[in-house]
């Protein structure tokens, strides 16, 4: 089976300009693996690369969805193997890229053999999300299974299913069995220095910022009123809360530069426990895009 690239790693550390650069000398299309980026009209907050880079690198699973509408990662995986199949099939090649880990996972390794949703069951979990918070929820699934409350990340609607699963099986989402994955994979993952990527981190919130994240959340808001799951993004979240009053500017950019590292954080985590065949390219900037040229001429003859 041919093995397909991944170009992953936590927030900041460079994917998409990696794959941006790379796609301009290899015959190489991106199918992103960004949870967020699946979303028309989230562009500043989560750094989506211009129609006109997409024009010169051809870019899958890219503004797809309105930010009103929920995408689960099974569809998530249909689409991708859609994807890669089709560039495959027209003798490109496809190069996976992003930061959901979850994603990749699924992809990867094949996704759980989960029983169907029941939506009295969500029903009432999504009442108890309202009246007990979040955290609370959180804290159960953790309880129960430390490996889906990683996956989970604190996405309320990937709680919802997980909590859903545990409390009518008694068997966590990470315990059942995955089916075999469609394609092989092959990984390589930026592992930055943390004193590296968080001033990066930092420069980057205060470049959205300015770039007009705050302009965008509001016009987001005014066609989305109900806040989708969407605008609970990082970025979008924190602005929210400042054009809703709760908090000033300053304070909403500070939370957001918090929320992005503790998201690092948590990405260096789930990526250092990444199962098949990995690369770990512990380097940024330049060095990272020369490390990166040389993994794919190893591997794939590029």
């Amino acid at each position: 089976m041919q093995a397909i690239p991944v170009l992953a790693g936590p927030t900041g550390s460079g994917k998409t300009l990696l794959a941006l650069r790379l796609g301009e000398e290899l015959p190489l299309e991106v199918v992103s693996a960004d949870a967020t980026m699946v979303y028309r009209g989230l562009d500043i907050g989560t750094d989506k690369p211009t129609l006109e880079e997409r024009g010169k690198v051809p870019h899958h699973l890219v503004d797809i969805l309105d930010p009103s509408e929920a995408l689960s990662v099974v569809r998530w995986v249909e689409l991708a193997e859609t994807a890669i199949a089709d560039i495959l099939a027209r003798g490109g090649i496809p190069l996976v890229v992003g930061g959901t880990g979850y994603y990749i996972r699924a992809l990867s390794q094949g996704l759980p053999t989960l029983p169907p949703p029941d939506p009295q069951v969500q029903e009432a979990l999504w009442r108890e999300l309202e009246e007990r918070g979040l955290e609370a929820l959180a804290a159960e699934l953790y309880r129960m299974s430390p490996e889906d409350a990683l996956r989970v990340d604190k996405n309320p609607r990937r709680l919802v299913r997980a909590l859903e699963v545990v409390r009518r099986t008694g068997i966590p989402p990470a315990r059942f069995p995955p089916r075999p994955p469609r394609f092989a994979y092959r990984k390589l993952v930026l592992w930055p220095e943390r004193g590296w990527l968080f001033p990066k981190l930092e420069e980057r919130a205060k470049r959205q910022f300015a770039r007009g994240l705050v302009e965008e959340v509001k016009a987001l808001l005014q066609r989305y009123p109900t806040m989708p799951t969407a605008l609970q993004a990082i970025g979008y979240k924190e602005v929210v809360g400042y054009l809703r009053g709760e908090y000033g500017l300053e304070e909403a950019l500070a939370r957001d530069i918090q929320a992005v590292k503790a998201y690092a954080r948590r990405q260096y985590t789930w990526f250092r426990r990444e199962p098949g065949d990995v690369t770990y390219l512990p380097r940024g900037g330049e060095e990272a895009y020369l490390g990166f040229r040389d993994w794919l001429n190893l591997h794939f003859r590029l």
